[in-house]
């Protein structure tokens, strides 16, 4: 499989490359040349296989011979090694939870999927790989605990600071290590344009191999794919028309969802939920894609003002408006109309989901469900990682997993910085 950059000024690159880059040398991001469907004995024996078996068939066209079968086997099985239940909330409609993972948030699977492509890629090679990578929030302690150890890398994560909540700062800045937080004065869009611009510095990239483990890393992106292909075969036997709802900020689960269905996942509509960061839902109602600076709320992990992977998800409908649109839909949601839905989850079911749940749950809401489809919307993190606004939403105690009480009195450590400069200066010392 070659990948090649959606800025179209670079050179294709395999797998591999396309990892340890991280972004093409254009500042574009790397898309597969092809996509080719799964056979449609695939989706009708999908009950009979388990996860691992269901991520290999549909991953091992996009890694290629680059990874040998055994090895790529071995990888998914670690990578994969807890459950993605579909949990019913009401008659049409369930959750996919996808925080049973060991930072307890959906990009577990991502971050661990790269770490250990990585490491692969890089078991022969004595020279360092710096992982450079910014985070609205769950990015930076799943990345953190999937590099954490392995040899050659070394983890460098950007975060705003005082917008990601206490537990995942905690997770992004205890582990030491080859782990290293900078803390960041700005919001998540300034961290993440600070690390594009590192990318493509030749007075840092001249010295160091850089890579990125946010979704524009394919291998961080693209397994994200697996979640929707584990809830089809949970809810098939229903034989209902599948809308899926996900919380939305850089676009990159939605975005490998709709990769998915290019595989032939039956899906009926995406539905991108969002915060007030909406620059989505306008560009789907003017047609004029125009990113303001994002803004932050009690769903910071979706505090994104200019998401990166939309132009992947408009490049997978063809770069054609209206085709996205019969297929995709976005919405924004307030925080009150937030804490409101957390409220409802709970009063009707028992539930207790977190803000970015919520979110996913009104935008199956808006798209109001037809009598023969099925919504599922993805619970992206344990709600006991936004503990006091759960606690303060929903007047109830939410008891400390295992995976969170680890680091909970661990100290945290972390570099301030203000500015590019900063950055680059920590990189050349």
């Amino acid at each position: 499989m070659q990948y090649y950059s959606l800025n179209n000024n670079a050179s294709n690159v395999a797998f591999s490359e396309a990892v340890i880059k991280g972004l093409a040398p254009d500042r574009g991001l790397y898309f597969p040349e092809n996509i080719t469907p799964l056979p449609k004995s695939f989706f009708e024996n999908i009950e009979n296989m388990d996860t691992a078996e269901i991520a290999y068939q549909a991953i091992h066209q996009f890694v290629g011979d680059e990874i040998p079968e055994v090895e790529l086997r071995d990888i998914l099985k670690d990578v994969l090694s807890f459950d993605f239940p579909v949990v019913e909330i009401e008659d049409n409609i369930g959750t996919l939870e996808l925080f049973h993972g060991p930072t307890m948030a959906f990009k577990d699977v991502g971050a661990r999927f790269m770490a250990r492509c990585l490491g692969y890629f890089n078991r022969n090679n004595e020279d360092q790989v710096t992982v450079l990578v910014a985070t609205s929030g769950d990015t930076g302690g799943a990345v953190a605990n999937g590099f954490l150890g392995v040899k050659g890398v070394n983890v460098v994560i950007l975060y705003p600071s005082g917008k990601v909540s206490d537990i995942q700062e905690k997770q992004l800045t205890t582990l030491g290590q080859n782990i290293t937080a900078l803390e960041v004065d700005g919001v998540f869009d300034d961290c993440q344009e600070m690390v594009k611009t590192a990318f493509l510095d030749t007075s840092i990239t001249d010295h160091k191999q850089l890579t990125s483990a946010n979704s524009i890393n394919v291998a961080r992106w693209l397994p994200q794919l697996f979640y929707f292909l584990f809830a089809y075969k949970q809810i098939k036997h229903k034989k209902k028309d599948l809308v899926f709802s996900v919380p939305s900020g850089n676009f990159g689960n939605i975005c490998a969802g709709i990769v998915a269905h290019k595989l032939g996942l039956p899906v009926k509509h995406f539905v991108a939920s969002t915060n007030i960061n909406d620059t989505v839902v306008r560009y789907l109602q003017t047609s004029k894609y125009d990113p303001k600076p994002s803004k932050a709320t009690i769903s910071n992990a979706m505090d994104v003002g200019n998401p990166s992977n939309f132009i992947r998800i408009q490049q997978l409908f063809n770069n054609n408006f209206e085709a996205l649109k019969s297929k995709f839909t976005a919405y924004s949601f307030t925080d009150e109309q937030t804490k409101k839905a957390m409220e409802l989850i709970h009063d009707q079911s028992g539930y207790v989901s977190d803000p970015h749940g919520a979110v996913g749950y009104l935008g199956l809401k808006e798209q109001k469900l037809e009598n023969n489809d099925y919504g599922i919307f993805l619970e992206t993190a344990h709600p006991v990682k936004f503990l006091d606004i759960v606690e303060d939403t929903l007047d109830t105690t939410v008891k400390i997993p295992s995976q969170i009480q680890r680091v909970m009195d661990r100290e945290k450590r972390s570099i301030k910085i203000k500015n590019y400069e900063n950055l680059k200066e920590f990189l050349l010392r």
